[in-house]
């Protein structure tokens, strides 16, 4: 059989304490999701963009000018109009670059 568990001792002065919950920041920030038909294509973006972003987890710059943190596999998408046009030099890139 078990042996009965030890009454505990009171505190000899008031205690507090203090728990710090870590947890990951879930929230987006709005520039980075816009709605419409942006987030049903795969973008393109200049290689060199891609991998910093890679590296450092900066946002970048389609040709289109849309803004997103890369995380997804963009062979799942079909390909943004407006950037397949930019691509074969029917419009101007919106991205900054030249």
């Amino acid at each position: 059989m078990s042996e009965p568990l030890d009454a505990p001792e009171a505190p000899t002065a008031p205690s507090t304490r203090t728990a710090v919950l870590e947890r990951e920041d879930t929230r987006t920030d709005p520039r980075l999701s816009e709605p419409g038909d942006h987030e049903r294509f795969a973008h393109y973006v200049r290689k060199e963009k891609i991998m910093e972003s890679a590296l450092s987890g900066d946002p970048v710059v389609a040709l289109c000018g849309k803004v997103w943190v890369p995380g997804r596999d963009p062979k799942k998408f079909p390909v943004c109009p407006a950037c397949k046009e930019i691509y074969e030099g029917l419009r101007a890139p919106q991205d900054g670059g030249e």
